[in-house]
């Protein structure tokens, strides 16, 4: 119900780690789980120049959770930032495709410039949950550019502990926003 992972139960409605741990996004959803063949997919995307797919991504988004993002009525689309230094060895923010492309099939504005990684963390793949957690305490800050909205819809990658994402929409209710929910394109299955 919050974070979207499967769960083994009828019964549950949230998985362990939304049951013990305090989000600061509302919810968020996920197309496919994090294995075979999408892991390998999105690592192509991410890290051997393969934009293109982010296309195909935000198509099978919205096809999905057109529904969804409509009733959370965002009012502005932001891509998870990269770290200018990582930025600039990777050429690109994979989030950032994906959110354009989300931008454009459903007539919401995208803001790259009012959230920025000001901290160079450490790449949370290599780190457990709450190595995950420390690695990105005040990485991520509201730039002026930043004009106040109600609802933010955050893009990223790939959602494993939700660390990335509620370090993200923690920044933005700090200035403000009253609402946070976010997409990706896969979801891990535990830590």
């Amino acid at each position: 119900m919050q974070c979207g992972k499967q769960i083994r139960s009828m019964e549950k409605e949230y998985c362990y780690d939304c049951m013990h741990t305090h989000h600061y996004y509302e919810q968020g959803l996920s197309l496919w789980n994090h294995k075979a063949p999408v892991n390998q997919s999105i690592y192509q995307f991410k890290y051997h120049n393969q934009r293109r797919y982010g296309e195909l991504y935000s198509q099978e988004l919205v096809k999905n959770f057109q529904k969804e993002i409509r009733r959370w009525n965002p009012d502005v689309i932001i891509p998870v930032p990269l770290h200018r230094a990582r930025r600039r060895k990777r050429g690109y923010n994979q989030a950032q495709i994906l959110a354009e492309n989300l931008g454009k099939m459903l007539c919401i504005p995208v803001d790259s410039k009012s959230l920025a990684r000001r901290k160079k963390t450490s790449p949370q793949k290599k780190l457990g949950h709450n190595e995950r957690k420390k690695n990105l305490k005040n990485a991520f800050a509201v730039t002026s550019a930043f004009r106040p909205v109600r609802k933010v819809l955050l893009v990223d990658d790939i959602y494993t502990t939700g660390n990335t994402l509620d370090a993200a929409a923690k920044a933005l209710k700090e200035k403000g926003v009253e609402k946070v929910y976010f997409l990706t394109i896969s979801i891990g299955q535990g830590y």
